[in-house]
């Protein structure tokens, strides 16, 4: 997320019928509104490889997975956000037309300019739903996945799968994912490209 442009603020309703008539993608957040930059390739990739792992997995049954382009409803944080990854087992939802308000998982894949807000303040957001069973941060420098899943007293449960871990389960869907595939076809780690004696 970046800085808010300080010449919008709105309600709720207002940023609905503005941001239809915009070329680009903003998110909101008690009265302002955030402009979103475009993503990396390792970005979309992997955020790619989740909605294609869900969608697979959940098929023929009630819960439907959503890719980055379908906006969040946060209500009670007076919020509207683009999740990479959301998955939704509520037939209003799957019937809903500019938003969703009721996701059960939500992927988050991390940017060096959203990963502080992606842990604090829009982690606060979703803990508000409560729907939410599980919030998944994805680092892909670190090849990293944590899971925070919420527990029967409200309480949020740390779970972290590294390289080598084998599967990564998201229990409030029934579903593994192996690790391998949600890094498919993704740059390796500190990779850079290799210049070949001559090129400039």
């Amino acid at each position: 997320m970046t800085d808010p442009a300080a010449e919008f603020r709105f309600d709720a309703d207002a940023f609905l019928t503005w941001e239809a008539q915009q070329s680009e993608k903003h998110e909101y957040l008690g009265g302002e509104v955030y402009a979103m930059v475009g993503a990396r390739r390792e970005h979309v990739v992997v955020s790619g490889n989740l909605f294609a792992a869900f969608k697979e997995r959940l098929r023929g049954g009630p819960c439907q997975a959503y890719v980055a382009d379908l906006k969040l409803r946060v209500e009670a944080a007076d919020a509207f956000f683009y999740p990479d990854v959301m998955v939704s087992c509520e037939p209003g939802d799957h019937a809903a037309g500019l938003f969703i308000t009721q996701p059960i998982l939500i992927v988050e894949v991390l940017s060096d300019s959203t990963a502080a807000f992606d842990r604090g303040d829009k982690f606060a957001a979703y803990r508000t739903l409560g729907s939410l069973r599980e919030y998944v941060l994805v680092d892909i420098p670190a090849r990293r996945v944590e899971v925070f899943r919420r527990q029967a007293d409200g309480d949020w449960l740390f779970h972290e799968f590294l390289s080598g871990c084998g599967d990564c389960e998201f229990p409030a869907l029934g579903v593994s994912i192996p690790f391998a595939e949600v890094f498919e076809n993704a740059a390796p780690p500190d990779s850079s490209p290799v210049i070949e004696e001559g090129e400039a």
